[in-house]
């Protein structure tokens, strides 16, 4: 198949069955990015990273990036309108019949039956990052290779998120705690 026409179908399938938004996106993109061989794990991690500092929603800003790695500026196109054009139709089609379709039993169970698996992707995404930044196993030979670092980084951006809560009793701007994180990331990666 032609890259640019898989391209457009794996990102059609991920916004076909991708509830939740783009962190509950993320396990099934790493899984299709990984098996089509597209990007490596760490080429992921970093594609993530660069996805939630940039504006607009990460499950658009992965497909672009990705989209772009492998088949320039038409395959960030096709990536994009793969992901988008799910979601695009059935907003459409529930916003032209949302007032009806609510009164039902049927679409209220659907609903509270999709929100668990959808915390659930979210949780296993959050997890999975932080074991992948922190943690790294080539293989079952070798030893685990702990990234002290990222985990003081980690532990800085937690400790002042829950400070600042408890001080101001507002969320902290998630735009100060990455650039609090990138300071902390040029300081120990960069200078020591």
């Amino acid at each position: 198949m032609p890259l640019l026409l898989d391209l457009f179908l794996t990102f059609l399938k991920i916004g076909v069955v991708s509830f939740g938004g783009g962190y509950a996106m993320i396990p099934l993109l790493t899984d299709e990015v990984l098996v089509h061989a597209w990007l490596t794990e760490a080429e992921i991690l970093n594609f993530i990273a660069v996805s939630e500092s940039t504006p607009g929603p990460v499950a658009i800003n992965m497909a672009t990036f990705i989209g772009a790695s492998q088949g320039g500026f038409i395959g960030a196109i096709l990536a994009t309108l793969g992901v988008v054009l799910p979601a695009f139709s059935i907003i459409l089609l529930i916003a032209s019949v949302i007032g009806g379709l609510l009164k039902y039993a049927g679409v209220k169970a659907f609903l509270n039956g999709v929100r668990p698996v959808v915390t659930g992707l979210i949780t296993a995404t959050g997890l999975w990052l932080i074991l992948s930044v922190t943690i790294t196993l080539k293989n079952v030979y070798t030893p685990i290779d702990i990234d002290y670092k990222a985990i003081i980084i980690f532990g800085i951006i937690a400790v002042t998120h829950i400070v600042y809560k408890k001080i101001t009793k507002k969320k902290i701007s998630p735009i100060l705690l990455i650039i609090l994180s990138a300071v902390l990331g040029i300081v120990l990666y960069g200078l020591l």
